[in-house]
């Protein structure tokens, strides 16, 4: 007699995780802004992000194992970072019987807005063992302008 794991919800898990993969998830559920709407027709995976503001900058983390950072192309331009590359596809022989594929490859495609507190002209990006760092560093905050009133 064997024993069978049973998992309630593992076959909604599994959904997810498809439909995160195709990029379907967000999009169905509303959590993408129309500018990164491009994302579903134009790339072939979608890099998994993490962002997080700090008080003085914002940090963006891009797991991109298997690409050369200097085949990454980022660019800034009216409030939208955008980051877009491609990871090369490995030739591999038949003879080696493959059974499941799941790393994916081909370009890839990511767009973010950017809050007005952004500053464009101080983005850094660096790349290191497959993860793509960039800072975006946060404006000083301008102070009020005091004017004098004449009599």
């Amino acid at each position: 007699m064997a024993l069978t794991r049973y998992e309630p919800w593992s076959l909604l898990d599994r959904l997810q995780k498809e439909m995160n993969g195709l990029g379907l998830y967000d999009t169905l559920l509303g959590e993408r802004g129309d500018a990164d709407s491009s994302n579903i027709a134009t790339t072939h995976w979608r890099p998994a992000v993490d962002i997080s503001e700090e008080s003085d900058r914002f940090v963006i983390h891009a797991d991109l194992p298997g690409v050369d950072p200097k085949d990454i192309e980022v660019t800034m331009e009216n409030g939208v970072l955008s980051l877009k590359g491609e990871r090369a596809v490995e030739k591999k022989e038949d003879s080696q019987g493959y059974t499941r594929i799941e790393r994916a490859h081909g370009t890839f495609y990511r767009r973010f807005s950017l809050p007005d507190t952004a500053d464009a002209d101080r983005i850094e990006a660096h790349g290191k063992n497959g993860v793509l760092e960039i800072t975006v560093p946060k404006q000083e905050k301008v102070q009020p302008k005091r004017i004098a009133v004449k009599s």
